[in-house]
């Protein structure tokens, strides 16, 4: 096909048609990423990423976000950003050279402020209600708990595959603590000769595995999109049980560079996919019987 996009969770369905909308008029896969996830990150309604995200313990939202340039493997990525409207967009920002490809903190919003990047509070009255109720349950933190990072995968007409992501973190996080999102090869990766992958839940899990970069490993060994999504994340959810006893929850999207997708999963997980051969669908994702097995939602 033409072209593909491939997006985590319902919640990106109009982002996917603004992506795909772009990649139609024969524009680059770059400017669809960025297009779609900002539409998510300037939703208040979802609570996991950008403005209305949830906060951590001390009633912040903290921002991460990467991006992956699959022609070049090139990559820019923001963490713990706080005060700036785009994570996806200062990521981007930061792809070119072969250094300082990957700012955090106090350095990422120095650099954030002087290139002039949209400055926003992102914590909304609703989010400090939330936090109010929650500040004293000290339950134990989980994802998909309300966080659900976004992320996108595009190829375009050109052939150029990328990879981008977005997020406030692990609800109740502890200052300065990091997930898989900004970490290239976890989060995210995408190689144009082959295919791309990002991945959303706990990120600490994701991590073990280096969940995004194995399932494109394994495509460019041969194997087809979903047998790969399925091996890279099966098979860090059985070894994870299998030394711990429990695996956290995870989800994998991948697109290979014919644009074909394949998704994998430990739990149920929705997510959005859309080419020049058919229109943006919305998906249902379910580990049943060791396996993913994967229907349109109809709602």
């Amino acid at each position: 096909m033409k072209w593909a996009v491939l997006a985590t969770w319902k919640m990106s369905e109009n982002g996917n048609r603004i992506a795909s909308q772009i990649l139609a008029e024969n524009r680059k896969a770059s400017e669809a990423i960025l297009h779609g996830i900002s539409d998510v990150e300037d939703n208040p309604s979802f609570h996991s990423v950008g403005y209305g995200g949830r906060p951590d313990t001390n009633c912040r939202v903290i921002l991460d976000g990467g991006y992956m340039d699959g022609d070049t493997l090139h990559f820019g990525a923001v963490g713990a950003i706080e005060g700036f409207r785009s994570p996806i967009h200062i990521a981007y920002s930061l792809r070119e050279g072969d250094a300082n490809n990957f700012l955090v903190g106090q350095g990422a919003e120095e650099y954030a402020s002087k290139h002039h990047f949209e400055k926003r509070d992102n914590l909304t009255e609703e989010m400090i209600v939330l936090y109010e109720q929650e500040k004293e349950k000290r339950k134990q933190l989980s994802a998909y708990d309300g966080h659900d990072t976004v992320c996108f995968l595009a190829k375009d007409s050109f052939n150029s595959i990328c990879a981008g992501t977005s997020t406030s973190g692990l609800f109740m996080k502890e200052k300065g603590r990091l997930g898989d999102t900004p970490v290239v090869g976890n989060g995210f990766y995408a190689d144009s000769k082959t295919g791309a992958a990002a991945a959303t839940g706990m990120g600490e899990e994701i991590m073990k595995g280096c969940l995004s970069y194995a399932a494109v490993m394994y495509m460019k060994i041969g194997m087809p999109v979903q047998e790969a999504a399925d091996k890279a994340l099966l098979q860090l959810h059985q070894e994870l049980i299998e030394r711990n006893g429990y695996a956290n929850p995870m989800s994998l999207i991948v697109l290979d560079k014919e644009g074909n997708f394949g998704v994998s999963t430990n739990i149920d997980f929705t997510f959005t996919y859309g080419s020049d051969e058919q229109s943006t669908e919305n998906y249902i994702a379910k580990l049943q019987n060791g396996k993913t097995v994967i229907t349109k939602l109809t709602e």
